[in-house]
């Protein structure tokens, strides 16, 4: 087999065009406390450790939810179900025009920590443990206080575009 010469440097645009390659599930980080209450979109969030629970998010530096999420020490990563494109869009600002509040008719609950989590989502609620600035954005490491699980399947986005993910039969070979 062969292998592809990997060139030593890349360019922004190499790296976007790469990275827009990659499927990942979908979530909303929303934040409430003295800051005050606010949510956004988010595709780049991983499971760190399970000793302790820990997950990260990466939220752009100069960001109205990364000032909100550093103020208000914690926060709730909702990985959102195949039917939530409706919230993805909209905590990604696409109603910011005709609504300021993007909570506005969607059904959140208050966790014991009192951060807002999606009903029918998968909810990380978290403290944060550290805050990494790395280029453009802050990457926020958080201790998992609790989680509401939601069996469900993620809703995924690639390409610029949102797709389910579909079960590889186990009877298919490469």
């Amino acid at each position: 087999m062969g292998c592809a010469v990997l060139q030593s440097e890349t360019s922004r645009e190499q790296f976007v065009a790469a990275m827009r390659a990659v499927a990942c599930s979908v979530s909303v980080v929303t934040t409430d406390g003295r800051a005050g209450r606010h949510g956004a979109t988010v595709s780049a969030f991983a499971s760190v450790s399970a000793d302790p629970s820990t997950v990260l998010v990466c939220l752009r530096a100069d960001s109205r939810v990364a000032r909100m999420v550093s103020e208000n020490q914690q926060f709730c990563l909702n990985v959102l179900g195949q039917s939530a494109r409706h919230l993805a869009e909209r905590f990604a600002g696409r109603d910011d025009g005709e609504m300021n509040d993007r909570f506005a008719g969607i059904d959140f609950v208050q966790t014991p920590a009192g951060q807002p989590a999606r009903e029918g989502a998968t909810a990380f609620c978290c403290t944060i443990d550290q805050a990494v600035p790395s280029g453009s954005h802050l990457v926020i490491i958080g201790k998992v206080s609790s989680i509401h699980e939601q069996k469900i399947d993620p809703l995924t986005y690639m390409q610029g575009g949102f797709y389910r993910v579909i079960p590889q039969s186990t009877m298919e070979t490469p």
